[in-house]
C-alpha cells in the first residue's frame, strides 16, 4: 500500500492556509446576482473538494435558497447578495461539514441578527476578519499537533514479524484513530456548547413573549381605566 501520508498532510495544511486567506478585501465591493455568487464561491473554495466530487458546484442555487429559507442566510436585497452574505456562506460551508443544519442555524442566528448589515465598529465584516485572522495565527499549532500525532502513530505496530505493508497500513489506521479521537471530543464539545446556546435563545424568546403579553395586558387595563374615567365624567355631567 503506497500512501504518502506526509505529502497528504502538507497538502491539507496548504489548503487550510488558503481558506484563511479569503479575507475581506477578496470579496467584491459590488452586490452580486445568484449566478455570480456561486461562481465566486466555486473559485475560492474549489480546492477544498474531495477527489471524485469535482462535478458539482461548491454551492448551488438550491442550497443558497434553502439557507435563506431556513434562516441561515439573510434574504438578498432585490435578488442581489453583498459581501456580508458571502461571508455568512463561507461560515455555513465550513460548519456544515461537521454540524447539522439546525446547529449551524443556532450558531449563526445571533451573529446575523445582531451584526449583519450593522454599520457599527463591531459588525459582520469585522467579526469575519477577526475570526479568520485568529485562525490563521493558530495554523502553526495545528500543524505541529498533526505532525505529533503522525509521529506517535509511526511508533505503533513495530513487531518485527509483521510484514511491512501490513504494519504500514496499521500505522495509518492508528493515525486516523488519533485524529478521530480529537474530532470526536471536539465535536461533542461544540454540540454541548450549542445546546447551551440554543437553550439560552429559547429562554430569551420566551422572555420576550412573556414581556409582550405583559405589555398587552397593561394596554388593555389602561384602555379599561380610560373608559371608566370617561363614564365617570359622563355621569357627573
Amino acid at each position: 500500500m503506497n500512501i504518502n501520508t506526509e505529502e497528504i498532510l502538507d497538502e491539507i495544511l496548504d489548503k487550510m492556509r488558503d481558506i484563511m486567506k479569503i479575507r475581506t478585501g477578496d470579496f467584491p465591493n459590488i452586490d452580486l446576482y445568484m449566478d455570480q455568487v456561486t461562481t465566486f464561491m466555486d473559485e475560492k473554495l474549489r480546492y477544498t473538494v474531495r477527489k471524485g466530487e469535482t462535478e458539482e458546484k461548491i454551492l448551488t442555487k438550491t442550497m443558497i435558497n434553502n439557507y435563506a429559507k431556513n434562516d441561515l442566510l439573510p434574504a438578498p436585497y432585490k435578488k442581489k447578495y453583498n459581501r456580508e452574505h458571502m461571508m455568512v456562506l463561507i461560515f455555513v460551508y465550513y460548519f456544515k461539514n461537521f454540524l447539522t443544519i439546525n446547529d449551524v442555524r443556532t450558531l449563526l442566528e445571533p451573529i446575523t441578527e445582531n451584526y449583519f448589515g450593522n454599520d457599527d465598529a463591531l459588525n459582520m465584516v469585522s467579526i469575519y476578519e477577526e475570526v479568520f485572522r485568529a485562525g490563521e495565527d493558530r495554523l502553526d499549532l495545528l500543524e505541529q499537533d498533526l505532525k505529533d500525532k503522525y509521529q506517535a502513530s509511526g511508533k505503533t505496530f513495530q513487531d518485527e514479524n509483521l510484514p511491512e505493508e501490513e504494519a504500514e497500513y496499521l500505522r495509518l489506521f492508528s493515525y486516523i484513530c488519533f485524529l478521530s479521537y480529537d474530532i470526536f471530543v471536539k465535536k461533542m464539545l461544540i454540540e454541548r456548547l450549542l445546546d447551551e446556546v440554543g437553550d439560552n435563545l429559547r429562554q430569551q424568546q420566551e422572555a420576550k413573549k412573556e414581556e409582550a403579553k405583559r405589555k398587552d395586558k397593561e394596554k388593555v387595563k389602561d384602555k379599561e381605566k380610560s373608559k371608566e374615567k370617561e363614564k365617570e365624567k359622563e355621569g357627573k355631567i
